[in-house]
């Protein structure tokens, strides 16, 4: 058995070098290659290791060489009189080299003084200003100038201004602090125009005050009509003016069931013709009858004056209820026109 042992200690030893050159060129087993690897890599300095680490000192050095030294700020270099129109010709971002003025905007941290200008980021997420300065806004308004018409010497009051444009139009602009300088609700148009200055007749103006409902206002005689529908101004402008004029021609059209309109289907109470102009001409005739007096035609007697107050009173009473004022009124047409003034 010693022998045994002996014969394969010795022939272990000569195969050992020969198992690990073996493992250098190509690794055969998992447990060989990873010792060898293993101390290779960690007891190895070898020259090319040393390469990579001069290469790695020198592309540093060359960085740092090449890095941009901060010039002088614009800012530092403008002239005082310049022409700021020039800096700042249309609307953009707070840029901090271009606005020589100490600004400082945000939260003061721990009791202090809000943030400078660099880098803040505060001014620039608000829109400014600076491109509407009072210079800039006069050399627009000198280069608009060739481009606009005089004003009309004709149009030197309200009343032909309203007479000659009826229409009013209405849009709001909104300045807020805000990522975006559009405002939705900048799309809203408001139309207004009175109906005594559109071409419309009797028939036509009922229709119309019919069809637009609550938006007719009977004391001012104005016509308002609100547009937001559409994601533009100008969108809506257009909607506006068409649904006027679709309006203004539906009203002048008379369909086939509106001559078959009876009294009671009647938007207001209507006098000529009705039950009580014949009533109180009847009642007058028979009156001049009865006293002898000079005859009178039905004419002369509907342009009298105790007529055209009995008309007065009756209609306000038909169309604005039983009010006070209203009977009060009725009242005092009705002796006026029976002539009960006298037994009082």
């Amino acid at each position: 058995m010693a022998a045994a042992r002996g014969c394969l200690s010795s022939c272990a030893r000569p195969m050992l070098p020969r198992l690990c050159g073996g493992l250098a060129a190509g690794p055969r087993s998992l447990l060989g290659a990873s010792a060898y690897s293993t101390a290779l890599v960690v007891g190895s300095g070898g020259p090319g290791q040393r390469e990579v680490a001069a290469s790695r000192r020198s592309r540093t050095l060359q960085i740092a060489r090449s890095r941009r030294v901060p010039g002088t700020p614009r800012t530092e270099k403008m002239a005082v009189d310049q022409d700021w129109s020039n800096v700042y010709p249309t609307a953009a971002a707070f840029n901090p080299s271009s606005v020589p003025l100490p600004i400082r905007m945000g939260y003061p941290v721990k009791r202090g003084v809000p943030p400078p200008k660099e880098g803040n980021l505060e001014l620039i997420k608000i829109p400014n200003f600076l491109h509407l300065t009072p210079p800039a806004i006069k050399k627009h308004c000198t280069a608009l100038k060739d481009f606009c018409t005089e004003w009309p010497t004709v149009l030197d009051s309200d009343e032909k201004c309203e007479q000659h444009f009826p229409i009013e139009i209405e849009t709001v602009d909104y300045v807020s602090a805000g990522p975006s300088v559009r405002n939705p609700k900048a799309r809203v148009v408001t139309l207004r125009v009175k109906l005594s200055k559109l071409n419309l007749d009797d028939h036509a103006k009922k229709k119309l005050i019919k069809l637009v409902g609550e938006r007719y206002c009977k004391d001012t005689d104005m016509l308002t009509i609100t547009t937001d529908r559409c994601p533009l101004r100008r969108q809506n402008y257009d909607y506006g003016m068409y649904l006027l004029t679709v309006l203004y021609h539906e009203s002048w059209k008379t369909e086939m069931w509106e001559n078959e309109k009876t009294e009671a289907d009647m938007e207001e109470y209507i006098w000529e013709n009705s039950p009580s102009q014949k009533n109180a001409l009847d009642t007058l005739l028979r009156i001049r009858a009865a006293e002898k007096t000079t005859e009178v035609t039905r004419e002369e007697l509907l342009a009298s004056g105790i007529v055209e107050n009995y008309k007065t009173s009756v209609v306000a009473l038909k169309n604005e209820g039983e009010t006070e004022n209203n009977i009060l009124q009725y009242k005092e047409s009705v002796m006026k026109l029976l002539n009960l003034q006298a037994l009082q």
